[in-house]
C-alpha cells in the first residue's frame, strides 16, 4: 500500500486549523463570503485529501477511516486548549463561550492538551502502521487504556460534578464519540499477537528465580507502596476522618475535594482498577507463563499515563480555585510522588514488552516431514 494514504489522513488533520478559523469567523461575521469561502476550502481540501488516500489502494481496515477522523479532531482539540491559554485567539472564541462548561475546568483544559498531543501522534503512529501494513495491537492498547479513563472520569465528573445540571446537546456528541470509541477498543483486542521467541528462550527464562531477576524484584517492590497509594486517596475522597487523610490533603492534594469532581471520580476508578491491577501484576512477575501481563500492561499503562497527566496538571492549573491548588510548600513532594507513581508503570510496561519471554507459555515447535 501506498504511504499516500497516511500523508492524506496527515495533511487532513492539519487543515482543521484554518477550518476553526473559518468557521468561528463565519459565525461572528455571519458573512456569505465567509461561509461561501470555508465551504469552497472545505470541499477542495476533502477532494485532495481523498485524491492522497485513494490514488493507488484504499486501506481497507476500517479503524484507517476512524483514525483519520480522530486525528482532525485531536488538532481541534490542541486549538481550543491554545486558545484556553491565550496563545491564539479567534479559532474557537464561539465554541468556548456556547459549549459546556466543563471544557472550561482546569482538567477539561488538560485533555484537550492530552488529546491534542499524545492522541494525536497515536492516531499518525496507528494510521502509518496500517499504510505500511504493520501490526499497531500495542499502540493500540496503549490508546485503549488512556481512552477509557479518560472517558470514565470526564463523562462520570460532568454527571456529578458542580456543572452538573449544565449539560447541552453538544454533550450527546460527546457520547456518540465515546460509543465508536468502544467499539475501537474491540477491534483492537481482537487482533492477537504473534510472540515470536523460541521455546528454549522461554524455557530459560522461567527457570530464573526472582533473585536472579533484580528488574522484577524492583518492581515488586514498587507495586506494594504504589497499591496503598491509590487505596490511600481513594479514601480520602470518600471523606475518610484520619489525621494522616486530613494532613495529606491539607499539604499535598487540596484538589481531591474540588468540587468539580473529577479528582474523586479519578482516585475512585484508581481504587477500584488500579487496586486490583497491583495484586494482579504482584502475581504475574512471580508466576512464569501468565500470558495476559503484557496486554494488561499496556492497557493501565495507558489509563495511568492520561490520569497522572490530567491529575497533576489541574492540581497546579490558574483554572482550579486557588483553596484548592497544590500549596507552594508541597509542590516538591506532590510532584516527586506522583510523577514517580506515573513513570514507574511506564518502565515495567517496556519491560515485558521488550522482554515478554517469563509471561509465554512454552509451546513445542511443530516439525514437518
Amino acid at each position: 500500500m501506498s504511504a499516500s494514504a497516511g500523508t492524506g489522513v496527515f495533511v487532513l488533520s492539519l487543515m482543521s486549523i484554518p477550518f476553526c478559523y473559518l468557521f468561528n469567523s463565519l459565525i461572528y461575521n455571519n458573512s456569505a463570503e465567509a461561509f461561501s469561502f470555508a465551504g469552497c476550502s472545505a470541499v477542495l481540501i476533502i477532494s485532495i485529501s481523498a485524491r492522497f488516500m485513494l490514488k493507488k489502494k484504499a486501506p481497507v481496515d476500517p479503524l484507517f477511516y476512524v483514525f483519520a477522523v480522530y486525528a482532525f479532531l485531536s488538532v481541534v482539540n490542541l486549538i481550543i486548549g491554545l486558545e484556553q491559554d491565550n496563545i491564539i485567539d479567534g479559532f474557537v472564541t464561539f465554541y468556548l463561550r456556547e459549549a459546556d462548561p466543563h471544557i472550561n475546568t482546569a482538567h477539561g483544559h488538560m485533555i484537550s492538551y492530552w488529546d491534542g498531543c499524545v492522541h494525536y501522534l497515536m492516531y499518525l503512529v496507528m494510521i502509518a502502521a496500517i499504510t505500511w501494513g504493520d501490526s499497531y495491537r500495542a499502540i493500540g492498547l496503549y490508546w485503549v487504556g488512556s481512552f477509557l479513563t479518560r472517558a470514565i472520569v470526564y463523562i462520570l465528573g460532568n454527571a456529578v460534578g458542580k456543572y452538573g445540571t449544565q449539560v447541552s446537546p453538544l454533550f450527546l456528541l460527546h457520547i456518540l464519540y465515546v460509543s465508536v470509541s468502544v467499539w475501537v477498543c474491540f477491534r483492537i483486542f481482537s487482533k492477537r499477537p504473534t510472540p515470536d521467541l523460541q521455546l528454549s528462550s522461554v524455557q530459560e527464562a522461567e527457570r530464573k528465580s526472582l533473585l536472579h531477576r533484580p528488574l522484577d524484584l524492583l518492581f515488586i517492590i514498587y507495586l506494594i507502596p504504589a497499591f496503598a497509594f491509590c487505596i490511600f486517596r481513594g479514601l480520602i475522597v470518600l471523606d475518610c476522618s484520619s489525621d494522616w487523610c486530613l494532613a495529606y490533603t491539607r499539604q499535598y492534594e487540596p484538589y481531591l475535594k474540588d468540587p468539580s469532581a473529577y479528582a474523586k471520580i479519578q482516585m475512585l476508578v484508581s481504587m477500584l482498577y488500579s487496586g486490583p491491577y497491583y495484586i494482579i501484576t504482584l502475581y504475574g512477575l512471580m508466576v512464569p507463563g501468565c500470558e495476559w501481563m503484557t496486554d494488561l500492561t499496556l492497557v493501565h499503562t495507558g489509563a495511568l499515563a492520561q490520569a497522572q497527566f490530567a491529575h497533576i496538571g489541574a492540581s497546579l492549573h490558574t483554572r482550579t480555585p486557588f483553596s484548592y491548588r497544590v500549596p507552594a510548600g508541597g509542590q516538591s513532594v506532590f510532584l516527586l510522588v506522583n510523577i514517580l507513581y506515573a513513570v514507574v508503570p511506564q518502565a515495567l510496561c517496556y519491560r515485558c514488552r521488550s522482554r515478554p519471554a517469563f509471561f509465554l507459555t512454552p509451546r513445542p515447535v511443530k516439525k514437518t516431514e
